[in-house]
């Protein structure tokens, strides 16, 4: 019987479909409507990767057969083009057997409509077309294909070496688990090479790795030669090559699809996805590979060395010994690479001396040999403008300045550690040394002293570790209080040279005193006295949430409010009328006491934020002539104006960049404003910033429609919104239903209670994070996360564990495979992951890591059930 004609609408255009209960994929059962279906979901995320590329199909019409009786594809090049929708884009290739007609996959339509067709995989060049020519491919892929004897594992390790290469040359990349055996990896280009070019570039590229890992890797297609290694296959940038699409399903026993995967997935238990885990994976990871589409990526000519000629342009050098560009090079020969604190000779300085003619440079260059002093403990950092600004920071030792540069200057956070690289051995005379050493000598630049004073040495084992507490000027870039720094020599990226600092907590003090985010701009400790302008001092009375203060300087006294707290809720929560809808930031709540000119910032648990971003100080003056309470929130906002979170964890690294987007007020001029209704306290608010900063803003108000709200913040990539009601009255340290926070992204605050070893890439830091949520009887264990960490979090983070490391599990329900080699920490440190769903076993599942909320306590966490 014939079966009835049925037709889907795809973005305006009907496609007839059939056949939709068809079995394609027997081992799993999948069928032909759920194939079309998937095409149809992920079509968002596939067609910026496809878009205006020539398509070779695989079709398998009767489906992929059984392990045991697979059926073969058709692999279908030349479409007929009477049986072609005329709204299908095409191009013409050129072909010795003749004219062949391609469809370009320029919309979800004809993504559908192939599927229809049964072309499980769909195939592309890495050159695309515009204005019916052929375009340079603005692509590079290289294949990594386990040979005999060899799997993922070893995909996974040749990944990382070729991730660190290509962003050596300044090439983005992205890895793309290929849906059968190993592994795609995608780096963007800027069209200024042809097919042939990228071809030949990546071949040099392979041979090159093939010489430094001979025992891994092979460039050689012959399969004689591919046994137990992985051979990097760089033939498919040739013009005539394609490559599985991303996102296409593969042709094979079970749906797997060629999914984009981030860097930090990339470990030895790596495996292949089917469909069903990309859609999840898309919904709360987004697309990976959009890093891909910049829009204004640097020209090649940009990004190389002066020294990479090949042929009549610039191309990219594929030289592995390059110093990548975020490091800093300090030492011209082998000799200092491989330093450590020991002395290489009698004379400590004779490195030193044979770097710098003291007729051409001011600095010291003293002829006799350094001489140990009684209790040398001097220090010194310099501010070093030469070819990349660094900070040169200088420990008296035996008589000399062990030395060591750090591009990003001493960390005044604990969470946030950065790369030291060791350098020659100073002469003591360095450390009061200021002045310009001329452009052509060794570390030609301006010199200055960012900080210099004595230290207290706890620890100092010769080319391992080094643990001191440094002293420096009161007006010095340490902020003049006491700073304990490790250092750590970790051989980052196999350089002898590369040590990690560390800022600790205080002597005698536990690591949790000293949490993330508790150090200041410019290191002033915020939990110091008098850390920040106005800082308040408190005493508690517990009445409400509400406490009273008084700010430095005499200003009158002002109450210290504990903030309100919204409930989780979805949008039918706030359907009826009387609702209005701000944007929901990502950042730090804090409430602001602004008197006299100057403004104090608290956090929800009560950690004073003045001195971490002083930049804020804006609000005081903005409020002058005012005593006010305003509640709000700290962020730290990227290129597209939205909050990042990643960059409020990040944030040494974009200081003065704060923003503070205030949203109530509580107090004014003496006044509680808190049974007064939300509308009221916002249009006084309103009033007092009116004609503001951009420092200091009034959170956008998103009117009083959730749909269009929603649709709003979804458009522009937001968190989600915040739903008031417009009579509400401020309830100072309760969560109350007349605030709903409805996230577009589910996440969820964890305590860390221990860690699970890593292997390869990161066997020197951990291959995931333990979590555990409060619950009735105490912590209750939710599972791991081992994604949405980058290179920098993972060793920084993995210091910080060192630190709380306990004998004994602090939870009682971890299952008896982590338990088994599992490492545990004082559960004191709180982090946030997003995940796809709550099991109904309690775990997290799918979760990524977001980064630590040095802003809450376990006391603080909710669940979604609590909000």
């Amino acid at each position: 019987m014939a079966q009835p004609v049925q037709q889907v609408e795809v973005e305006g255009r009907l496609i007839k479909v059939t056949n939709l209960d068809k079995v394609l994929y027997p081992e799993t059962g999948t069928t032909k409507g759920e194939v079309i279906a998937y095409y149809q979901a992920v079509a968002p995320v596939f067609l910026p990767h496809a878009r205006r590329r020539p398509a070779t199909r695989k079709r398998w019409p009767n489906g992929v057969g059984t392990p045991q009786h697979p059926q073969k594809p058709f692999f279908h090049k030349n479409m007929d083009a009477r049986s072609t929708p005329d709204w299908v884009h095409t191009f013409v290739i050129e072909h010795s057997e003749g004219d062949n007609l391609y469809p370009l996959i320029d919309d979800a339509a004809t993504l559908v409509w192939l599927a229809q067709l049964a072309a499980l995989e769909l195939h592309v060049p890495q050159w695309t077309v515009r204005d019916d020519r052929a375009q340079p491919p603005n692509r590079l892929v290289i294949d990594l294909d386990p040979g005999e004897g060899a799997g993922i594992e070893h995909c996974v390790e040749v990944a990382h070496l070729l991730h660190e290469v290509l962003d050596g040359v300044g090439f983005p990349s992205v890895p793309v688990t290929s849906g059968s055996k190993g592994i795609h990896l995608y780096a963007a280009l800027d069209g200024s090479m042809s097919s042939h070019e990228a071809s030949d570039w990546a071949r040099e590229l392979a041979r090159s790795l093939e010489a430094m890992h001979p025992n891994l890797v092979v460039s050689d297609m012959k399969k004689a030669l591919r046994t137990g290694k992985v051979l990097l296959d760089w033939s498919q940038n040739s013009s005539a090559k394609t490559t599985i699409a991303p996102y296409s399903l593969r042709g094979r026993a079970r749906p797997t699809v060629a999914t984009p995967r981030t860097w930090d997935e990339l470990t030895a238990g790596l495996r292949q996805l089917e469909f069903p885990e990309v859609l999840e994976r898309i919904q709360s990871l987004g697309d990976p590979m959009a890093v891909l589409d910049a829009p204004s990526a640097p020209s090649a000519a940009e990004r190389v060395s002066p020294s990479s000629t090949s042929g009549t342009r610039n191309h990219p050098s594929v030289e592995l010994g390059e110093t990548p560009p975020d490091r800093v090079s300090t030492s011209s020969t082998s000799e200092e690479s491989s330093r450590s604190t020991e002395a290489t000779s009698a004379d400590r300085l004779t490195t030193y001396r044979s770097m710098r003619d003291a007729n051409r440079t001011p600095e010291p260059v003293p002829e006799a040999p350094p001489q140990p002093r009684d209790a040398g403990n001097s220090f010194v950092i310099q501010e070093h403008h030469a070819r990349r600004l660094h900070y040169d920071f200088r420990l008296e030792h035996d008589g000399v300045l062990v030395s060591w540069a750090v591009p990003k200057g001493p960390p005044t956070d604990p969470a946030v550690n950065h790369l030291a690289v060791q350098t020659e051995d100073h002469p003591l005379e360095y450390g009061s040394f200021e002045g310009d050493i001329p452009r052509g000598e060794y570390g030609g630049g301006h010199v200055r002293i960012w900080d210099a004073g004595t230290f207290e040495l706890e620890k100092w084992r010769d080319g391992k570790e080094v643990i001191a507490t440094l002293t420096g000027r009161p007006d010095g870039g340490l902020g003049g209080v006491p700073r304990r720094f490790a250092l750590l020599h970790t051989r980052m990226g196999g350089e002898e040279k590369n040590w990690l600092i560390h800022l600790m907590a205080p002597a005698g003090e536990s690591a949790a005193v000293v949490e993330p985010g508790e150090a200041g701009e410019g290191g002033v400790s915020t939990s110091s006295t008098g850390g920040g302008e106005g800082a308040p001092t408190s005493s508690t009375n517990g009445v409400g949430g509400v406490s009273t203060n008084s700010t430095s300087g005499g200003a009158s006294e002002l109450p210290a409010i504990a903030p309100m707290l919204a409930i989780a809720g979805a949008p039918s929560d706030v359907r009826d009328d009387g609702w209005v809808f701000e944007v929901k930031w990502d950042g730090y709540r804090a409430v602001a006491a602004a008197s006299s000119g100057r403004v104090s910032f608290t956090s929800r648990r009560g950690l004073d934020l003045t001195g971490e971003f002083p930049e804020l100080a804006e609000l005081g003056r903005l409020l002058a002539g005012h005593d006010a309470v305003v509640d709000g929130e700290v962020v730290l906002l990227d290129e597209a104006g939205r909050s990042s979170f990643e960059r409020l964890q990040n944030r040494a690294e974009h200081r003065g960049e704060a923003h503070y987007l205030a949203f109530d007020l509580l107090h004014l001029d003496g006044q509680s404003l808190l049974r007064r209704p939300y509308t009221e306290r916002r249009l006084l608010l309103e009033g007092l910033l009116d004609g503001g900063s951009t420092r200091i803003q009034l959170s956008t108000q998103l009117g009083t429609d959730a749909e269009e709200a929603l649709a709003i913040t979804a458009e522009l990539g937001l968190e989600g919104v915040v739903a008031k009601r417009a009579d509400s009255v401020y309830q100072p340290g309760r969560r109350a239903h007349t605030w709903v926070k409805i996230k577009h992204i589910l996440t969820q605050e964890v305590v860390i209670i221990g860690w699970l070893p890593g292997e390869n890439a990161r066997a020197r830091t951990f291959g995931a994070l333990l979590m555990a949520v409060p619950g009735r009887d105490g912590l209750t264990y939710v599972g791991r996360v081992g994604s949405g960490f980058s290179d920098k979090d993972l060793q920084d983070t993995a210091v910080v564990l060192a630190e709380i490391e306990t004998p004994a599990t602090p939870v009682d329900d971890v299952p008896a495979l982590e338990r088994k080699t599992a490492h545990w920490v004082e559960p004191v440190l709180v982090g946030e992951v997003s995940y796809g769903v709550w099991t109904q076993a309690g775990r997290l599942r799918m979760p990524v890591w977001r980064g630590w909320r040095p802003d809450k306590t376990p006391d603080d966490i909710t669940l979604p059930d609590d909000e």
